[in-house]
């Protein structure tokens, strides 16, 4: 096999990885362990099934984070449909977990879909894990084909609008994010 198809097959692991380990997973609606969230204001429009919280906003379950300035929460018959962060930028954390480093992803707008099983970060979209960065106008992740797409955008001269990657060469022996070592 050709170094280069090596290469690609493991940038693909690398943003799979990174994509499974981010906010798709980040919160468990199956789990016994509750969605904790704090802020300066809430509205909830029972009804409506929305749930609207303002104001350094902060949602945990367990060690997983997502912090922003706005978050809607969607309820429908089946529970948690879907969850609208705003921020400047809003942000998602999810702990080392499996030999993976944190997660860490940003972006202006961050919405998961139950539905649509995608998960979406828009407008200086990031995402970061073990020194691997990927950057786009747009990163799009379908949760049930495992499928990650990116777009870039207009440059906005902070860089070229395209879409970026950056993977860390792999070695015998690294230290990871968690002070452990890993063999690779």
């Amino acid at each position: 096999m050709k170094p280069e198809t090596n290469r690609y097959r493991g940038l693909m692991a690398a943003l799979i990885t990174i994509a499974m380990a981010g906010p798709a997973a980040a919160f468990d609606l199956d789990s016994d362990i509750p969605i904790k969230v704090t802020a300066d204001t809430a509205r909830l429009d029972d009804g409506q099934g929305i749930a609207t919280y303002t104001g350094d906003v902060e949602l945990e379950q367990g060690e997983t984070q997502l912090n922003a300035e706005r978050v809607v929460l969607y309820r429908d018959q089946n529970g948690l449909s879907r969850i609208e962060a705003v921020g400047s930028p809003a942000r998602y954390r999810q702990p080392t977990r499996q030999g993976e480093g944190e997660t860490d992803a940003r972006a202006l707008n961050i919405t998961w879909s139950a539905t649509d099983q995608r998960l979406t970060f828009e407008r200086e979209a990031v995402i970061e894990q073990n020194g691997n960065l990927f950057r786009g106008d747009v990163i799009h992740y379908d949760t049930a084909r495992r499928v990650v797409t990116a777009e870039g955008g207009a440059g906005t001269g902070e860089g070229s609008g395209r879409v970026e990657m950056v993977i860390q060469p792999r070695s015998t022996n690294r230290q990871g994010s968690d002070g452990s070592s890993e063999s690779q």
